[in-house]
């Protein structure tokens, strides 16, 4: 039995690899795939946002900020953890969804940054190519507790 397992594989191996130490040449004729399209870059201020939770009540501090397309907002997790910043896509403007998913990494999905859990931990999300308007969001643990807020870009 053991002789007939050595020449199966045997059989295998010379009728996959071909003759022994060539290597198959690569296929030059397919097309390379493009290269996903590059996040633009931060050019502008950098704010902070404030996570807490208190057992009662999730808050965002400032609960509304206006910045410029290009700024950063660090969302910086001040109590009550576990904290994450979601955008609503129905309450962004057109376009900007794309522009967000670009430049959010970590995601747990579109839109959704990822839990942070220690005190000082933060998230940035840059609003690099960020179309004007508001942008509301909130915390995904404490939604229910209130904790949500708006960014509006310029």
């Amino acid at each position: 039995m053991r002789a007939m397992t050595v020449a199966g594989v045997a059989l295998v191996l010379m009728a996959c690899g071909g003759k022994g130490g060539e290597t198959p040449a690569a296929d030059t004729t397919a097309a390379a795939a493009p290269a996903p399209a590059a996040a633009p870059a931060a050019t502008g201020a950098t704010h902070e946002v404030a996570m807490d939770f208190d057992g009662k009540a999730g808050t965002f501090t400032p609960a509304e900020l206006t910045i410029k397309s290009g700024d950063v907002v660090n969302f910086v997790v001040k109590s009550g953890p576990p904290h994450n910043v979601a955008f609503w896509g129905d309450s962004i403007p057109a376009g900007a969804a794309d522009a967000l998913n670009k430049t959010m990494t970590e995601t747990m999905a579109p839109l959704t940054g990822p839990m942070k859990v220690g005190i000082g931990e933060a998230y940035s999300v840059s609003f690099a190519g960020a179309p004007a308007g508001d942008y509301k969001y909130y915390c995904t643990p404490h939604l229910p507790f209130g904790m949500h807020a708006k960014i509006t870009v310029q």
